[in-house]
């Protein structure tokens, strides 16, 4: 069985999400989505924006238990945030100023989320136990995954 993410995710996401105006629950079956579809994949999930606070906060997850706070620009969530482009890690341990939330993790790849507005949103994380897990096919494909998903959110 192959690794790589089914094009196929983001029409399922659309279906799943459809004329829900909940963003929370949104989020939270999308990441479900996420770690029940993609295979090698051991967390998957959002981290969402403080602008008070400038830093990002755990939101709906599925995966083992995480962090709970990461500083803007800090880690693989922190520096897809600060940067506003997806990171794709194939080795986090190589990565500097990584942040081991689960130390099973060896690559990962997060996508930041920004409203139509041009508001953050947050970022999604997934994480594998595998290095070089995510390719640049993944990431298209991941980041249809985010439009998808932005756009019923936009709706809410």
């Amino acid at each position: 069985m192959s690794d790589r993410i089914n094009p196929l995710i983001t029409e399922q996401l659309d279906a799943l999400l459809y004329e829900e105006t909940n963003w929370v629950a949104n989020l939270a079956n999308a990441s479900a989505l996420l770690k029940q579809t993609l295979t090698d994949v051991n967390w998957a999930g959002f981290y969402l924006y403080q602008p008070q606070t400038d830093d990002l906060i755990l939101g709906p997850f599925q995966g083992n238990v995480a962090c709970v706070h990461i500083e803007n620009g800090s880690g693989v969530c922190g520096t897809g945030l600060a940067t506003q482009t997806t990171q794709l890690v194939p080795d986090v341990h190589a990565f500097a100023g990584h942040i081991a939330c689960d130390s099973a993790s060896n690559s990962e790849i997060v996508v930041p989320l920004t409203l139509s507005d041009g508001t953050k949103l947050g970022v999604m994380d997934i994480d594998s136990p595998s290095k070089g897990r995510f390719t640049t096919e993944d990431q298209t494909v991941l980041e249809e995954f985010a439009r998808v998903l932005l756009k019923h959110i936009d709706k809410a």
